[in-house]
């Protein structure tokens, strides 16, 4: 008797859409600063998973896969910035806190990091805001953990130097961790 194993049930694109909707709508926002931009940019790294869907989905991590699509996206953009009175809300998307810094210093920093350029800001916002490991950070960018070290002490570095020295930044072991080669 042949016995026959059921391939493992993979997610339909609409489903997967709306569970990644919320995290890829704050990633997006986080690297962009404005709600009607991150929108676009979400909308956008949605259409292009849309038209690989098949890939996609087989893909070792489907998440993972669509945070870089929209990164890439980001980070590749092209068009030229609008010029438009930026202001920081009382009430930005849902988010879980990490309990290593208090949400009054991101939020004072936050102009700063939008100031940074692309690839920098994406390197703050998904390690410091997305809480993740430089090796993720490498897998999403597509680049060395080496690149993604050196693109956050350049960062830090900026924002040390906007915010006028390296207490203002992040507490010591936030700040410390990516610029002497600790994983978290």
């Amino acid at each position: 008797m042949v016995t026959v194993t059921a391939e493992p049930e993979l997610p339909t694109y609409e489903g997967f859409a709306r569970e990644q909707w919320p995290a890829l709508y704050r990633y997006a926002y986080l690297l962009t600063g404005h709600h009607a931009d991150a929108e676009d940019l979400a909308q956008q790294a949605l259409l292009k998973a849309y038209g690989a869907w098949s890939k996609v989905r087989r893909a070792d991590s489907p998440t993972a896969y669509l945070r870089r699509t929209l990164t890439n996206t980001f980070v590749s953009d092209r068009r030229p910035k609008r010029r438009r009175l930026e202001l920081l809300t009382d009430s930005p998307p849902d988010r879980a806190q990490p309990s290593h810094q208090d949400p009054d210093e991101r939020m004072a920093l936050w102009p700063h990091v939008r100031d940074l350029p692309p690839r920098q800001r994406a390197v703050v916002v998904l390690r410091y805001y997305e809480d993740l490991s430089e090796r993720e950070i490498a897998a999403t960018l597509g680049c060395s953990t080496g690149t993604v070290k050196s693109t956050a002490h350049h960062a830090l570095r900026a924002l040390r130097a906007a915010v006028g020295g390296p207490e203002n930044v992040a507490s010591s072991d936030t700040s410390s961790d990516m610029t002497q080669g600790k994983e978290k």
